[in-house]
């Protein structure tokens, strides 16, 4: 009869009652801290940040609470450095508060490319369609004595590049190209030409 008066005792279901007690309060502790941790039932619609300098972007997304990471960039010569290009999750988009909002952002500079190998080794027409396929930019052509339409050289900026050679892709490239007239031609026939008006002039001379 011993355990039945002290299962019965108030000291016994005093403690049980608090252990219940502290259980439940801890139950709803965790409850309302996994709340507040994962924002349960917030929504914030993302803005249009696309278009905006880096740091309008960063402003807006900071009142908002939203944290603004810059994950890449890319270039396009039409928009000024610093523009937001892409974003993601695009806007409109429902999130939490804290979530981070990945930017894309116009480079300050262009990317550069390899020059292909095309000096001495392509015909004009090859060259053009090469260097457009890979992104280059190409500027007036520079003509020189030498096979027509034959790629003997490349410029860039005032200077002669070599293959391999980096090269932004806003700078224009000049080919430096063959015209179709060889030097020893001209000076040949130039000295033809002298040879038969010095043959007339001396003729005249004679007659008279």
């Amino acid at each position: 009869m011993d355990w039945k008066k002290k299962l019965l005792s108030p000291v016994v279901w005093g403690n049980l009652l608090a252990m219940f007690a502290v259980i439940v309060l801890l139950i709803v502790c965790t409850w309302m801290w996994l709340g507040h941790y994962t924002h349960h039932g917030e929504e914030i619609e993302v803005p249009n940040v696309v278009g905006q300098l880096v740091g309008d972007a960063e402003y807006t997304l900071e009142m908002l609470e939203l944290e603004a990471v810059v994950v890449d960039s890319t270039y396009d010569r039409s928009k000024p450095s610093g523009t937001i290009m892409v974003q993601h999750p695009k806007a409109g988009a429902k999130v939490k508060s804290g979530r981070e909002i990945y930017l894309t952002i116009n480079s300050k500079q262009s990317p550069s490319i390899a020059l292909p190998d095309i000096a001495d080794n392509s015909s004009l027409r090859e060259a053009q369609d090469r260097l457009r396929q890979l992104g280059f930019r190409i500027g007036p052509i520079e003509y020189r004595n030498g096979d027509k339409d034959w790629v003997y050289g490349v410029k860039c900026q005032g200077r002669t590049v070599m293959t391999g050679e980096r090269i932004p892709t806003d700078a224009p490239i000049t080919l430096i190209v063959g015209s179709g007239q060889d030097e020893e031609e001209i000076f040949d026939y130039d000295d033809e030409e002298a040879s038969d008006e010095e043959g007339e002039g001396g003729q005249v001379k004679d007659e008279e």
